[in-house]
């Protein structure tokens, strides 16, 4: 999950933490297609190549589209929309890596090979919140990944405040679609697996979302006031 390199990096906001102390550098785009592929090969593998006994049912099949179509998006399109940013150090990168390969391998063989689920559960409230909550949570963070993207003219340099989408209302926009994100597909897959995939990134990316918070309060004077770390209006 990315969540393992947001503990250091994000777009943008990766030059203000990258560091020498955490290994070698390796290319921004190389390292987000290498270590978010594994997120969605590993899931086809299991899938095309596996006797998956519980892939023919409608809930496994939509959650595990759920956990593809996130990490499809992250292995092969948005590595190759980075604009410059500093190269990503080997540790961070090596720590995603590993993490990916365990969790598309966790999630997708407990969907493909033991999920029990009762035949109506996608009409079941939880599934349908929970699938709603994915979705708006995908769409919330390829945004705020675009407007962070997009922070700078082609030649400029230097910071900038991030504006617009979710960015009104919360420091970290693009955290807090990621944690909604996988909020939404724990409550729909009504697993620990997903549980913990679910809580892991809220810690995650809680504590970095605060400390980006802090970090744009103390560099910018005209920072928005009315604008919190991740929750709007709240925290």
């Amino acid at each position: 999950m990315d969540a393992i390199l947001k503990i250091l990096f994000s777009s943008e906001e990766e030059e203000r933490y990258a560091s020498s102390r955490y290994g070698f550098p390796v290319n921004v785009k190389f390292a987000w297609f290498v270590q978010e592929l594994p997120a969605f090969l590993v899931p086809l593998c299991l899938v095309l190549w596996s006797p998956c006994a519980k892939i023919i049912h409608l809930p496994n099949q939509l959650l595990l589209l759920m956990f593809i179509c996130h990490y499809a998006q992250r292995s092969l399109i948005y590595p190759f929309l980075i604009r410059g940013g500093k190269s990503t150090p080997f540790i961070s990168f090596a720590m995603a890596f590993v993490f990916c390969i365990y969790n598309g391998y966790l999630q997708a063989r407990y969907l493909s090979h033991y999920a029990d689920y009762p035949p109506d559960w996608v009409t079941h409230p939880c599934f349908i919140t929970g699938s709603c909550m994915w979705f708006l949570g995908w769409i919330i963070n390829i945004h705020s990944d675009h407007i962070l993207r997009n922070l700078r003219k082609p030649g400029e340099t230097g910071y900038k405040i991030p504006r617009g989408g979710m960015f009104e209302y919360v420091s970290g926009a693009n955290f807090l679609g990621e944690i909604v994100e996988w909020a939404g597909f724990a409550l729909a897959g009504h697993s620990v697996h997903s549980a913990a995939f679910a809580l892991f990134t809220l810690i995650v990316l809680s504590c970095r979302g605060m400390a980006h918070h802090k970090w744009y309060l103390t560099k910018f004077e005209d920072y928005p006031k009315s604008r919190k770390a991740l929750i709007p209006f709240v925290l």
